[in-house]
């Protein structure tokens, strides 16, 4: 097999319209591209951007070696000289996006490439699924991590992923919106994602008895003692086996029972009990975690059942995104350089959600004086708000629906990551990306976390660019 590089990750119609334009002399021509998606997950009332440093990574190594490019000539469709162009492509654009962690919405530009046409292109396919991915899992896993109000998440997907990229992405992304570690152990190395596990039942039915098993592993980790009660009867051998453990061995060595773990049966009523019978042995620290196929929606029940529960691993319907497997990311041409000037361009669909917004976009977020997130506003690239003067926000579909805010603080979520192909993004560690997930996470109103039927949160267009959107439908739909 042969060493796998990913700078032939793309669609074969990138290359074909890259030959295109190569043919016809416009491939240096300046071109503004834009990725958005057009709806929540889950209908869900937002979504967390994620996968920007695999995008800078990607896009810093990108590079056509002689076989990738002996592979092309094969094709026997490919002019020589884009070949060539090929063999010493250097990436050259400007790239804006918004910080990993932040929490995005429906039809706002979330990364921005401006540059020649030809690069544009070549790394459309790249940018989508690692996007896609990455914000999908994200905001899968803010979801559930929101739905189990303050109690720990673990990632334990690995085995259920579509495949190890997914794995090891999927984990990265979980991460960034709140879980505390994964059962991958890749992830600790690559990125010091917390590696978490203890048993699986194997082990249990390996020994003659499920004692014995304890017994073995609570002295060989004294210290981290977890054991899996529900390989026979949980609550007349596996519980009572687990204090008996700790009595006989754990508390001997000035240790106690860190924790049990539950994965199958009545998951509320096992751990009322497993709590009751816990605290009656005087092990009022322990833990109780759960798993077996949960999400967001079984977690609040459980919790809402009143369940006794300190910790969550979710593994398939997390780390696959299970109840909606598409995030639906899009790429769009918005802008062309014609004579020196920035055209606007637009697509017009019968479908109202698929017309695009034209033009080169910036995209500020309104806080209140409490600092809330109050609405986004799509500009102009070169447009400033002035926060010392009232604004006036409107629906772009229903522009009657408007109201004037003032005492405000607008912020462009937009940053710029390269300068004519230049890395000039100071890349954050995935903590300090955790931490402002969490931190812009908060700002956000209860009604629009709400897992069902949320408040929709209003992205507006500026009246400039809302006029600008609505000329261009006039000149197209004559």
């Amino acid at each position: 097999m042969k060493e796998r590089k990913l700078n032939l990750l793309m669609d074969f119609y990138e290359l074909t319209m890259a030959n295109g334009y190569f043919v016809d002399h416009k491939h240096q021509q300046i071109a503004v591209f834009d990725v958005f998606f057009r709806s929540v997950p889950d209908d869900g009332g937002y979504a967390i951007f994620a996968g920007l440093e695999q995008v800078i990574d990607y896009i810093e190594h990108l590079s056509f070696g002689k076989e990738e490019l002996e592979y092309l000539e094969s094709k026997n469709i490919f002019n020589p000289d884009f070949i060539e162009y090929l063999r010493h492509f250097k990436f050259s654009s400007d790239v804006y996006a918004m910080k990993e962690g932040t929490p995005i919405f429906p039809h706002e530009p979330i990364f921005v490439i401006k540059g020649p046409i030809i690069e544009c292109q070549l790394i459309e396919t790249m940018i989508l699924l690692t996007i896609n991915h990455q914000s999908l899992i994200a905001t899968k896993a803010a979801r559930i991590v929101y739905a189990a109000k303050g109690r720990s998440v673990l990632e334990f997907g690995a085995r259920r992923a579509h495949g190890y990229d997914a794995s090891i992405f999927g984990a990265r992304a979980a991460y960034i919106s709140g879980v505390i570690g994964s059962s991958n152990t890749y992830v600790d190395y690559q990125f010091q994602i917390p590696a978490l596990g203890t048993m699986a039942h194997s082990y249990v039915q390996s020994y003659a008895t499920e004692y014995e098993a304890f017994v073995s592993y609570a002295k060989t980790y004294p210290k981290a003692c977890v054991l899996l009660v529900d390989t026979y009867n949980t609550l007349k051998e596996g519980i009572p086996n687990a204090i008996k453990v700790n009595n006989e061995i754990l508390k001997p060595m000035g240790q106690s029972l860190k924790g049990i773990r539950l994965d199958s049966g009545d998951l509320t009523y096992l751990t009322i009990e497993a709590r009751r019978m816990l605290d009656a042995a005087g092990l009022n620290d322990t833990k109780i975690t759960v798993s077996n196929s949960l999400d967001e929606f079984i977690i609040k029940e459980l919790i809402s059942q009143g369940a006794q529960i300190d910790s969550f691993g979710v593994g398939e319907r997390l780390v696959t995104a299970r109840s909606e497997s598409v995030f639906g990311g899009v790429f769009k041409l918005s802008a062309i350089e014609v004579e020196g000037e920035l055209v606007s361009k637009i697509k017009i669909s019968e479908n109202v959600q698929k017309t695009t917004i034209p033009g080169f976009k910036q995209v500020y977020r309104f806080y209140d004086a409490r600092g809330m997130a109050e609405a986004d506003v799509i500009t102009l690239f070169d447009e400033t708000i002035d926060a010392s003067k009232p604004y006036r926000l409107f629906d772009p579909n229903f522009p009657w629906k408007n109201k004037e805010i003032t005492n405000y603080k607008a912020v462009p979520l937009l940053v710029q990551i390269f300068d004519k192909g230049k890395l000039i993004y100071n890349l954050p560690s995935l903590d300090e990306i955790r931490k402002y997930h969490k931190e812009e996470h908060q700002k956000l109103w209860p009604e629009v976390l709400r897992l069902e039927k949320p408040h929709t949160y209003y992205v507006d267009l500026s009246q400039k660019l809302w006029d600008l959107k609505q000329s261009l439908i006039k000149q197209y739909k004559k």
